[in-house]
C-alpha cells in the first residue's frame, strides 16, 4: 500500500492593502506607525514593498496620512478619510460622531454630522464605528461624514426611567439629546418597576414606531429629586461603590506614630474653607519674616492631610482611588475618592485633632516671589476651622468667634499675618499677568427635604483667594523640589490657546470693533487687555465668553508646558490628595525625594503619560455629571413655572438654535431655530450669530433676550425656551410648543 504523501499546506494569500485599510490600521494602532510596520502587518515583501512606499507617498499628497506622524491627526484639522465613532444625535436629530483617535491637547474634537447611510443599509446608532470620508463644512468648524465601510455595531445602551403606558414597557432616556421613547416588551423588562432607573439595551433593527430596548440592569427608583444625582452619576459611568477590602482597610486605619516626624502642633495652623465643606485637607499659617535680608518678606505654611501614609501604591484603597481620580460633588451629595472613614476621619483636618501631613514651609520678599522652600512630614493640630465669610469678618473686625484652641484668644494677629502675605502675594501674580477670567458660579440651596430652595451666585471674597494665591505658592515650590530631586512630577498644564482658535477670536473682536493685532505672542495679559476694553462695549459678559472659549483645557501629564492661564513656567497639584489622585502622587514622590518614609513612589510604577491621560479623564468625567446634575436641580426647580417669562442672555448660537442662560438660576434653555421668529436663519460661527435671511434679524452671543419656558424636564434636564419678540413693543407673544400648545403666562405668575 502507498504511503500517502502528506502536502504542506497552500500559502495564503493577502491582497495588497487598499488605502482604507492602511488607514485603518494606522488609526487603530496604539503605537506609532511606520512603513516597516504596515508591511508587516500586510505581509508585504520582496518588490512590493516599493508599490507600498510609492502608495504611503500618495496617501501623503492626498493628505490622507501626515509624514513623519503617522498615528493620527491633530491642530484642529481632520483627514479626508477618517475612523470614527457615532456618539448620538444632536437635539435636531442629526446623527453626531467624533474622530477614533483624537490628541486632546488640540482641544475638543470638531462635530461632524453623519450623512443619512444609502438606502437598505440600518441607521447608525451610538457606539457604531464606521471609516468615512470628511467633508468641511464651509464657514463652521465641524464636517461632514459620508461612511464608506461600517466596522463594528455595538449594541447600544440607553439609561432611562422604565414606566408602563397602555399596558406597554416605556423607557424615557435621562439624555437630553435623546430623540424619543424606547418600547420594552414584557418579556424583556428585566423586573423593572415604574419610576425605576434602569440601563437598557438598544435591540438590532427598526419597525414602524417607538424602537425597541431590553431592561439590562435595574439602578432603582428616581422619586423626587433625591435621585438628581444618581441619574448623574450613573449616566456618566462615575464610581461609587467602594470595595469591601478598600473599605476595611480604612476602617483599620489609626493614628499615625509621631516617630520621623516633625512636631508641628504648637504652630496655629488654621483652616478656612466653605460653610458647606465636607473636608478640611489643608491648613495655612504666616509670619512676617524676621530676617533682616528680607525686609517686608513673610514666612508661610501650609499643611496638607498625608493621604499617603493610609493609602499605599497597589493597596485596595489606592485601586479604587486611581479608578475614580478625583472625588465628585453634587448639590446634595459627594462621591468621594477615598471612604469617609478617611476623607472625614484621619485625612480630614479637623480642628483640635492630631493629624499626619505633609507641610510646606515657604519664604516670600515683599513682592510676593517665592525666595525658598522645604518639605517636612509632621504632625499638625488645626486651631480652628474657619469659614472664608469667618475669616473675612474677622479681617475688617466685625467678630471674633471662633472654635478650637484660638476661641479663648483673639484670633487677629494670625488673621492680619495671613492677609499681609496674601497682599504679597497678590502683588506677584499681578506682576505676572494671570489670565483674569472672574466669571461667576452659580450655588444651588436647598432645603431640609432635598427640593431647591434658591439657586444664587456665590460670592467671592479675598479670603477665597487669600488660599488660592497660598495653595499656588504650594504648588509651584512642590514642582520645583521635584524637579530638584528628579522625581517623576505629575504636572498641572494649560497649553497657550490654538492658531485656530487665535485666528476665530480675531474675527469675532473684529466684528464687535475690540483691535487684535495678529503674529504677536500670546500672553495672558493680551487678553486681560481684551476685557479690560470690553468693559466699555454693549456686551462684555459676551467677550468674555468667547474669550474663555478660546483657551485651552488643562490637563494632567509629566512633560511640562508650563500653566498660561496662571502665567507660570511650572506647576502641580500637591494641595488636596483627599479628593484628587493627581495631588497623591505628588506626595508620593515627594516622600520617595526627600527619603521621608513609607507611602511613596514604587520603582515600578505605571507609566505617568498613560496615567495622565487618565486623570485627564476622569476630571472632565467629573466635571460633566456635575453640570449634568445642576441642569437636572434646576429643571425640578422651574418645572412648575412653565409658561412663565424670564430675562437672560444668549451663551451659545449654533445651527440648530440659540443657548440662553436665565438671569436669575443661572440656567440653560435651547431655543429651537424653528422656534425664531418666521424667517430663514443664517448661522455665522466667526461671528457667533444667527442673521435672517430676509429681515437680516441677528441673534448674537451674550445678547439680552426675554424667554418664555415652554418645558423643563427634571429627569434630562433639558429646557425649552422661546423668545418673546422684542418687536412687538414688549407684549408677550403668544408662542407655540413643540407639542403645538400654545402657552400664555398667566398674569399672576411672577416674572423672572
Amino acid at each position: 500500500m502507498a504511503r500517502k504523501i502528506s502536502q504542506p499546506p497552500p500559502k495564503k494569500i493577502i491582497p495588497f492593502p487598499t488605502k482604507e485599510e492602511i488607514l485603518e490600521f494606522i488609526q487603530e494602532s496604539p503605537q506609532r506607525v511606520g512603513k516597516r510596520e504596515i508591511a508587516r502587518a500586510f505581509h508585504v515583501r520582496g518588490d512590493m514593498r516599493a508599490v507600498l512606499k510609492d502608495l504611503l507617498r500618495e496617501m501623503e499628497k492626498e493628505g490622507l496620512i501626515n509624514p513623519g506622524r503617522r498615528r493620527r491627526y491633530g491642530g484642529g484639522a481632520l483627514p479626508p478619510v477618517a475612523m470614527l465613532e457615532v456618539t448620538g444625535t444632536d437635539l435636531d436629530g442629526e446623527v453626531l460622531a467624533r474622530p477614533l483617535t483624537w490628541d486632546e491637547k488640540d482641544g475638543a474634537p470638531p462635530v461632524i454630522y453623519m450623512m443619512p447611510e444609502r438606502r437598505g443599509h440600518p441607521a447608525l446608532g451610538a457606539g457604531d464605528r464606521v471609516l468615512a470620508r470628511l467633508k468641511k463644512l464651509s464657514g463652521e468648524a465641524a464636517y461632514e461624514g459620508r461612511t464608506i465601510r461600517r466596522l463594528t455595531s455595538a449594541p447600544p445602551q440607553v439609561l432611562g426611567v422604565f414606566g408602563m403606558e397602555g399596558g406597554e414597557g416605556r423607557l424615557k432616556p435621562t439624555d437630553k439629546r435623546a430623540k424619543g421613547e424606547y418600547l420594552i416588551a414584557r418579556d424583556n423588562t428585566g423586573g423593572a418597576k415604574p419610576g425605576e432607573l434602569v440601563w437598557a439595551e438598544v435591540l438590532p433593527g427598526r419597525r414602524l414606531g417607538l424602537r425597541q430596548a431590553k431592561v439590562v440592569d435595574c439602578l432603582g427608583g428616581t422619586g423626587g429629586v433625591s435621585s438628581i444625582s444618581m441619574i448623574a452619576i450613573h449616566g456618566r459611568e462615575i464610581p461609587y461603590a467602594f470595595t469591601a477590602e478598600a473599605l476595611d482597610q480604612a476602617r483599620e486605619a489609626a493614628a499615625a506614630p509621631l516617630d520621623g516626624r516633625q512636631d508641628l502642633r504648637a504652630i496655629p495652623l488654621v483652616t478656612i474653607d466653605g460653610a458647606d465643606a465636607r473636608d478640611f485637607d489643608d491648613a495655612v499659617w504666616a509670619e512676617a519674616d524676621g530676617d533682616g535680608k528680607n525686609p517686608g518678606g513673610w514666612r508661610l505654611m501650609v499643611a496638607i492631610a498625608d493621604v499617603s501614609w493610609y493609602v499605599r501604591p497597589g493597596g485596595a484603597l489606592d485601586r479604587c482611588a486611581h479608578e475614580r481620580g478625583n472625588s465628585v460633588y453634587f448639590p446634595d451629595r459627594v462621591v468621594p475618592m477615598l471612604p469617609e472613614d478617611l476623607s472625614n476621619g484621619w485625612c480630614s483636618l479637623n480642628p483640635d485633632e492630631d493629624r499626619p501631613c505633609l507641610a510646606a514651609h515657604l519664604w516670600i520678599d515683599a513682592k510676593g516671589e517665592l525666595l525658598r522652600h522645604k518639605f517636612v512630614r509632621g504632625i499638625m493640630r488645626s486651631h480652628a476651622r474657619l469659614t472664608y465669610t469667618q475669616a473675612e469678618e474677622f479681617h475688617n473686625r466685625k467678630t471674633e468667634e471662633t472654635t478650637g484652641p484660638l476661641a479663648k484668644k483673639s484670633i487677629a494677629p494670625l488673621i492680619g499675618n495671613l492677609y499681609g502675605a496674601y497682599r504679597a502675594l497678590d502683588k506677584a501674580r499681578r506682576k505676572r499677568g494671570v489670565l483674569e477670567l472672574d466669571l461667576p458660579e452659580r450655588r444651588i440651596v436647598l432645603a431640609a427635604d432635598g427640593t431647591v430652595a434658591r439657586v444664587e451666585v456665590r460670592e467671592r471674597l479675598d479670603s477665597h483667594r487669600l488660599i488660592e494665591e497660598f495653595m499656588i505658592t504650594a504648588n509651584v515650590a512642590a514642582a520645583r523640589e521635584l524637579e530638584r530631586l528628579r522625581q517623576p512630577c505629575m504636572y498641572r498644564v494649560h497649553d497657550q490657546p490654538s492658531r485656530e482658535k487665535i485666528e476665530a477670536l480675531a474675527q469675532f473682536l473684529e466684528s464687535v470693533g475690540i483691535p487684535f493685532a495678529r503674529g504677536q505672542v500670546v500672553k495672558p495679559a493680551r487678553f486681560n487687555r481684551i476685557l479690560s476694553m470690553a468693559k466699555d462695549t454693549p456686551n462684555p459678559r459676551m467677550v468674555s465668553e468667547v474669550v474663555l472659549r478660546s483657551q485651552a483645557q488643562a490637563e494632567y501629564a509629566p512633560e511640562n508646558i508650563g500653566h498660561f492661564g496662571l502665567a507660570l513656567t511650572r506647576y502641580c497639584h500637591f494641595t488636596s490628595p483627599i479628593r484628587r489622585y493627581s495631588d497623591l502622587l505628588v506626595h508620593r514622590a515627594l516622600i520617595a525625594g526627600l527619603k521621608l518614609g513609607a507611602g511613596g513612589l514604587e520603582k515600578d510604577h505605571e507609566d505617568f503619560t498613560a496615567l495622565g491621560e487618565h486623570l485627564s479623564a476622569t476630571e472632565r468625567r467629573a466635571a460633566a455629571a456635575e453640570r449634568d446634575a445642576v441642569d437636572r436641580f434646576i429643571a425640578a426647580f422651574l418645572a412648575d413655572r412653565i409658561g412663565a417669562a424670564f430675562k437672560g442672555r444668549i451663551n451659545g448660537v449654533t445651527r440648530f438654535g440659540l443657548f440662553v442662560t436665565l438671569d436669575e438660576t443661572g440656567a440653560d434653555g435651547l431655543v429651537p431655530m424653528g422656534a425664531l421668529p418666521g424667517d430663514y436663519y443664517v448661522h455665522d460661527e466667526a461671528r457667533h450669530l444667527l442673521r435672517g435671511r430676509d429681515t437680516g434679524r441677528e441673534y448674537r452671543l451674550g445678547e439680552e433676550v426675554e424667554v418664555i419656558l415652554a418645558e423643563a424636564n427634571p429627569i434630562t434636564g433639558g429646557m425649552i425656551m422661546h423668545l418673546l419678540d422684542g418687536s412687538e413693543s414688549g407684549e408677550r407673544k403668544k408662542t407655540k410648543t413643540k407639542t403645538g400648545k400654545r402657552v400664555k403666562p398667566s398674569p399672576k405668575r411672577r416674572r423672572g
